[in-house]
């Protein structure tokens, strides 16, 4: 046996999955995306194969059209959109910054389900942002304070430098404040896709897609 064939890789081509886990029809849609995705999140949460069912796949793209992605949390959905919470200085903001559209994806692969989102965006109020901040745990607030994200560093060591000099600014405080740099994002929807694997590749894709103020249904070829 060859040394290219005795690779993983060499079962690429044959390694596949019969999708026989659900259906999604019309007829059992949720009558808003947001009310399909609550029904959806709500079941990957308790679904015990299931690991951060709040993760998702971000696409965005620079000024010169060249795409990124990456995984982040999301922390709050509802009619207005899907939000996630970041460094306003890294490179998926400075793509947002400049684009105003970004792509996500909540892949519930266990479930041989998806959630596609696509839209603009907008930075969440102060407010949201402040509310989103108490209730995360002192040791993240101290790293996003520490963390020039996105950036080139001299290695680990330089970071955590970083994080002790934080730490001790902040020793006396009681709460440590939000960062100006940090903050949170919003995809608002244009389109949002919900994804239930089926048999023999015919999978079942229906898509909700705001036409002109007014969301219409489409099911979509898979």
């Amino acid at each position: 046996m060859s040394e290219a064939n005795s690779t993983p890789t060499a079962t690429l081509p044959s390694m596949r999955v019969s999708y026989e886990a659900g259906s999604l029809d019309e007829g059992s849609l949720a009558g808003t995306w947001h009310e399909q995705l609550a029904l959806w999140f709500e079941q990957a949460v308790h679904d015990p194969s299931i690991h951060e069912a709040n993760a998702m796949v971000l696409a965005t793209a620079d000024a010169d059209g060249l795409p990124s992605s990456r995984t982040v949390l999301c922390k709050g959905f509802d009619a207005r959109g899907v939000v996630f919470f970041t460094n306003y200085t890294s490179a998926k903001s400075h793509d947002l910054k400049v684009t105003r559209f970004a792509a996500a994806t909540f892949p519930w692969l266990a479930m041989q389900r998806q959630v596609n989102v696509r839209g603009t965006v907008e930075k969440v109020s102060q407010e949201e942002t402040a509310e989103y901040w108490a209730e995360r745990p002192r040791g993240s607030q101290l790293g996003a304070w520490a963390s020039p994200q996105s950036r080139v560093v001299s290695g680990r060591s330089a970071l955590e430098s970083t994080l002790n000099g934080i730490e001790r600014r902040f020793a006396d405080a009681e709460k440590v404040p939000v960062p100006p740099h940090w903050g949170g994002w919003r995809i608002v929807p244009e389109s949002v896709e919900f994804w239930q694997g089926r048999p023999d590749r015919l999978h079942d894709r229906l898509r909700f897609r705001n036409n002109d103020g007014a969301w219409v249904v489409e099911r979509l070829a898979p």
